[in-house]
């Protein structure tokens, strides 16, 4: 049932968008399958490049002007250095002056960064001046790092700024957001966005599951798009960055149901806080310029963290490939000998926000009883199942071809097994089994992951297996980390020991 009201929304999303005009919606790359400049690392870069370039000049000028590094000498240095060093980076940082409005907006936010640099170098001379260790230091080199060192990060911010704005990377550190609920919310928020001098979003569309009578098709200059569940779709045809919620919180309801459908998507949701008459702790919101939102679901891998979980996967995977080519080499041999056909098979899975993607394996049946749909599960003593078939099978051998899926950034070496599009439990899809089973699409898929480690792989033949293994995936997606990677990849070759389960 769920998979054909999917099927549905596909098709109706496909003609929603073929229906639409440039100036209703610009269709995008999917945000992670395919290259997109992640904000988070941009301003990371930038907010480490200038606390460099900061302590770099000082101490660039210090070494040429005074040319003195006796130890006495850097026992004054550090002091202040560490001093302006630590204080410019922190004020920048609490005055959001590393965030990406704050470089697109250049000339408005210049001035205050000024401010921060002469208010730092300023009480730096009124206390080395006015006290007795005034005598000590150089009025040249401060002076000399106040100006410089100010002029060095005015002309790289103007660099970044004219760079941001010539090229088409400032399109895509805008975030595409859509608006779930229409009506008199929707429209005082979007005046709201209109009339922040901070517009770093850039609104594409509303959603909403009320009929014209109840939600205008035309709110501002927005117009409606669908239902929520023709959202679902639209969000995986096209770049969608984040969910506005902008219903009213006492419909608990309707909200609850809403986001049920929603949270399966690997975007970032919230609940508008705007014109609420409710205060929120610091950590239970966010700001989209200056519009208060509430967290609900943050993208599980985002910024630094996805870069850092690529670096992962690509250097793992080549150093893998290189270590297992010799075993990958006698298995395809093995395959090969034993019956004929060709060594890889290729089976279309779910990848990432439910993209179809085709994943390699070593060929473990004959030819002729192939099922690429995996409409029938593979059972003990299976005939289709070949005899070198079933020991690279138990081993897991089958699945080393993954690795190319890795380096081609289809899969992750660690995350939830993808599954084949026709997979059951007994007889049952497993989106009719499991509530919010597409949820685990929200990262990439993996070579193995925390449920296959914990003795959840192989048959599904009850629809408790598919309900754990999904369980354990869902955990692994709300508590990532690099070391949790490290700990499932380290675990992985003494979990293939037990293979009660896989035939």
């Amino acid at each position: 049932m769920h998979q054909r009201a999917a099927n549905k929304a596909n098709i109706i999303s496909s003609e929603l968008l073929a229906s639409l005009t440039a100036e209703d919606v610009s269709p995008a790359e999917h945000s992670d399958t395919k290259t997109h400049i992640s904000r988070p690392v941009i301003e990371g870069a930038v907010r480490v490049f200038e606390t460099l370039l900061l302590i770099g000049f000082g101490t660039i000028l210090w070494a040429f002007y005074l040319a003195d590094f006796s130890a006495e000498s850097i026992l004054l240095f550090l002091p202040v250095a560490g001093f302006i060093g630590v204080t410019i980076p922190l004020l920048t940082q609490v005055n959001r002056l590393y965030e990406t409005p704050a470089f697109l907006q250049f000339i408005r936010t210049a001035p205050r960064l000024a401010m921060i640099w002469a208010g730092v170098f300023t009480t730096v001379f009124v206390i080395v001046f006015f006290t007795k260790i005034g005598a000590e230091y150089s009025r040249m080199w401060l002076g000399g790092w106040a100006v410089g060192g100010f002029s060095a990060i005015f002309i790289f911010r103007a660099s970044l700024f004219s760079f941001l704005k010539n090229s088409r990377i400032a399109e895509q550190l805008d975030r595409r957001a859509v608006l779930v609920g229409g009506g008199e919310p929707a429209l005082n928020l979007i005046k709201s966005f209109e009339a922040a001098p901070a517009r770093d979003v850039s609104i594409i569309g509303i959603f909403d599951d009320r009929g014209d009578d109840r939600s205008p098709v035309q709110v501002g200059p927005l117009k409606k798009l669908g239902t929520v569940d023709e959202l679902v779709a639209f969000a995986r045809q096209t770049r969608v960055d984040v969910l506005i919620v902008t219903l009213p919180l006492v419909a608990e309801t309707r909200l609850l149901e809403v986001l049920k459908r929603l949270w399966v998507l690997p975007v970032d949701i919230r609940l508008s806080a705007y014109s609420q008459k409710l205060r929120y702790k610091s950590r239970a919101y966010s700001y989209i310029g200056n519009i208060p939102l509430l967290d609900v679901f943050d993208k599980p891998l985002s910024g630094w963290n996805a870069l850092l979980k690529n670096i992962e996967d690509k250097v793992l995977a080549s150093l893998a490939l290189v270590l297992l080519s010799p075993v990958m080499a006698l298995v395809a041999l093995a395959v090969k000998l034993d019956s004929p056909g060709p060594v890889l098979f290729r089976q279309k899975r779910y990848g990432f926000n439910n993209e179809l993607i085709e994943v390699f394996k070593f060929r473990s049946m004959y030819v002729e009883q192939s099922d690429a749909m995996a409409s029938k599960l593979v059972t003990r003593n299976d005939p289709r199942v070949t005899r070198v078939g079933r020991f690279i099978r138990k081993t897991s051998l089958d699945e080393l071809p993954q690795f190319f899926n890795v380096l081609r950034g289809e899969l992750s070496l660690v995350g939830p097994r993808p599954h084949a599009t026709h997979a059951k439990a007994k007889d049952n899809l497993y989106t009719d089994v499991v509530d919010g089973y597409f949820a685990r699409h929200r990262v990439k898929p993996g070579i193995t992951g925390w449920a296959q480690i914990n003795g959840w792989r192989g048959e599904t033949d009850t629809e408790e297996k598919i309900q754990r293994r999904v369980e354990h995936d869902l955990f692994y997606i709300e508590n990532w980390s690099l070391l949790f990677d490290l700990y499932i990849l380290a675990k992985t070759p003494f979990s293939l020991i037990e293979t009660d389960n896989a035939y």
